[in-house]
């Protein structure tokens, strides 16, 4: 049997980038698991409505996908210390031990105890080579020596559910625009782009900026501010603090590119999401975010150097015969989707039942 964490999805009130990361895994499993989720009260899981204890078996699964601690999980780390089943869990980024200065703090505080407690499940994936790297290196610092070695899992680019983009490279019609997706904070590095984009506008480039994402309740109000005031007197921007699928695939149709002038990633989901769509992608010059942008469509400018990123913008704006290239690399990319991740999850865990 196979015991899907469903803790944080079924009460979570946003879809961040883990929330849909989880839900499209657990879509594509399908009756293969089931649900639970912890309950601080019994400390222990529950599954179904009424919730009810979960009888594990010494041969069962749990399959988490989430990030946890003994704070939000009161009881936690001792069904770690004494699990009654095998453990498995895919883990995403370092994030708050290797920036804390633009991450919650809380997450500062809780991430060191994530990171310890995963070294003790049976099977790990991290979600890109940068990540298991982190954290291997992480492990070592601390002393600690995981249970088993570390393996990477491939993650899927189909967010939407639909199917790729399959036509001739197209540049849209009218004025060029480009789309930013992700949560506005400082890590995501809106602010820096409104500074290269207000440089090309001055310069005389006309173009639209459309950035999209829920605003962090704890760091990011400043650049909410910067985004409204801007937006007031700059009719080429718009900033979409909530944007259903229809209107954010509206927006992707209509983008020369997707820009992405993250600072740190586990992974980089808008990268794929826009190859997905047949949409090339600037961004940052990270080592976890050449492992999918080497393929192809892709331009990488260097980390908050906005001569570079100026450059890197105004070629896929003004560039046609660039763009096409470039579309046409992120169409004919062989992309996984979520059903290769599942598989490769399932796979993996019935292999050593």
């Amino acid at each position: 049997m196979i015991y899907y964490d469903t803790t944080k999805m079924g009460a979570a009130r946003h879809r961040s980038g883990l929330m849909r990361l989880s839900s499209r895994i657990r879509e594509e499993l399908g009756s293969v698991v089931t649900e639970v989720a912890w309950d601080g009260k019994r400390r222990g899981f529950t599954t179904g409505e009424p919730r009810v204890p979960v009888s594990f078996k010494r041969d069962d699964w749990l399959l988490t996908v989430e990030q946890f601690c003994e704070a939000d999980r009161p009881g936690f780390r001792d069904f770690v210390a004494r699990p009654p089943c095998r453990l498995a869990a895919m883990f995403h980024d370092a994030i708050p031990v290797r920036w804390p200065h633009i991450t919650w703090p809380q997450s500062v505080r809780r991430h060191p105890e994530y990171m310890k407690l995963l070294a003790g499940f049976d099977r790990t994936w991290a979600i890109s080579e940068a990540t298991r790297r982190d954290f291997t290196e992480f492990w070592a610092w601390q002393g600690v020596t995981p249970k088993a070695p570390t393996e990477v899992i491939v993650l899927g680019a189909d967010f939407d559910g639909g199917h790729r983009v399959q036509r001739d490279p197209l540049i849209p019609r009218g004025r060029p625009a480009l789309l930013g997706v992700g949560i506005v904070e400082p890590r995501k590095n809106q602010a820096f782009l409104l500074d290269v984009a207000e440089a090309l506008w001055r310069d005389g480039l006309d173009f639209e900026l459309h950035l999209v994402g829920r605003v962090n309740p704890h760091f990011g109000r400043p650049v909410e501010a910067r985004m409204k005031a801007l937006q007031k007197r700059e009719t080429r921007f718009q900033f979409h603090a909530s944007a259903g699928d229809r209107e954010l695939g509206r927006l992707y149709a209509a983008a020369r590119a997707v820009v992405f002038p993250t600072i740190a990633e586990g992974c980089g989901l808008p990268l794929l999401e826009a190859l997905w769509r047949g949409v090339p992608c600037v961004a940052s010059d990270l080592p976890v975010l050449r492992e999918n942008a080497d393929g192809g469509g892709c331009l990488l400018a260097a980390v908050n150097d906005a001569g570079d990123w100026a450059a890197k913008l105004r070629t896929v704006l003004t560039d046609e015969a660039e763009n096409r290239r470039l579309q046409r690399e992120a169409m004919a990319r062989p992309l996984p989707r979520w059903i290769n991740t599942a598989q490769a999850l399932r796979a993996a865990l019935c292999a050593t039942s």
